[in-house]
């Protein structure tokens, strides 16, 4: 699977993606230098959210429509929220631009049909459906329909959604398919991570998978990474005092760049299944033990337990030949600390 100029899932570094969300916090100059920073930081892709709060939700008041879940926006409405953090879709084409000038991949998540059309027409490479969407069936098929691949969240789902979800790409013909383990927690507790599920995840539904978190800091990635995450998705602001409805577990650029660097660095810890031995390693080999004359000897003496040894380093025979040539002799007279070799045995 491949989305842009990546390749995603197998021996292929991990797809890590900074996700913008509401980290403008209304200003496009500061969306246009998140974009910039991401790519500073070693992001292999910006991710967006195309909505507007008429496109998810109705302006409405009443207990419904009221965020009361002791979350960081209790006491908003719903319509209040998406008003205050979606990203304008003017701004769209120009960050586009922006992320191709800067050679990062840029791509979104729709919330609608109108959002997907408008999509395609600035040609995005992938797609993601939000935690939240997971059920919206129709609106899968259609992203499913364009032959892009699709990352899912499954923040909010149990099994039987991820797999009408998977189910509903297949039917379509779209087998380009990416799950995240999620917990829909903003922020999240760590003990509600489960990552032990992203293994699950590419065995029980045979797709790529993934890790998008909000959990604070950047432990959840790289041990995620280890357990064979091969996208990370991180909420990222260009500076927390800017503010926003995201700030609290978005990751600074200071910050993500230092999960960057840590996924890497688990990525080369993991390295693959070799039983083979660097040059520098093996070099390193004649410390190792071998056989070697502990006492002087001269031509005929017996070799016993108390003349060898093995012992450091590795200039002699191996040691498994100790117990063969007891009770041999000697072809010659050598001094202590000789390296034992065929030649001295008779």
């Amino acid at each position: 699977m491949k989305i842009g100029n990546r390749e995603i899932g197998g021996d292929n570094p991990c797809f890590i993606i900074a996700e913008l969300s509401a980290n403008h916090n209304g200003d496009l100059n500061v969306a246009i230098e998140t974009i910039r920073a991401a790519k500073k930081t070693g992001a292999d892709a910006i991710k967006l959210q195309t909505y507007t709060a008429d496109t998810l939700t109705i302006d409405c008041h009443n207990k419904h429509f009221r965020i009361e879940n002791g979350s960081l926006w209790d006491g908003k409405t719903l319509y209040q929220l998406y008003d205050e953090a979606y990203t304008p879709w003017e701004w769209h084409k120009k960050l586009f631009e922006v992320a191709k000038e800067e050679g990062i991949i840029c791509f979104s998540s729709p919330f609608d049909f109108t959002a997907v059309d408008f999509l395609e027409e600035l040609n995005v490479p992938a797609y993601k459906i939000a935690s939240f969407e997971i059920q919206d069936i129709p609106l899968i098929n259609y992203v499913a329909s364009k032959g892009k691949p699709i990352i899912i969240s499954t923040g909010i789902a149990e099994e039987e959604d991820i797999n009408l979800a998977v189910e509903t790409c297949r039917k379509m013909g779209n087998n380009e398919i990416i799950l995240l383990k999620c917990t829909s927690s903003y922020p999240a507790p760590l003990e509600l991570a489960n990552l032990k599920t992203i293994p699950d995840l590419k065995k029980r539904f045979d797709v790529e998978v993934g890790f998008s978190d909000h959990t604070y800091g950047s432990l959840a990635p790289t041990v995620a990474t280890a357990l064979g995450a091969n996208v990370i998705e991180k909420h990222f602001i260009l500076d927390k005092s800017i503010g926003g409805p995201d700030a609290d577990f978005s990751l600074d650029t200071e910050e993500f760049t230092r999960m960057v660097t840590e996924v890497r660095n688990t990525e080369k810890l993991i390295g693959k299944v070799s039983y083979e031995i660097s040059e520098k390693i093996r070099n390193n080999r004649k410390f190792a033990r071998s056989l070697f004359i502990v006492e002087d000897v001269r031509i005929g003496d017996l070799i016993t337990k108390d003349n060898i040894r093995s012992i450091r380093p590795g200039y002699g025979m191996h040691p498994k030949f100790f117990h063969e040539i007891l009770g041999k002799t000697f072809t010659g007279s050598f001094k202590r600390g000789t390296p034992l070799e065929n030649k001295h045995i008779k």
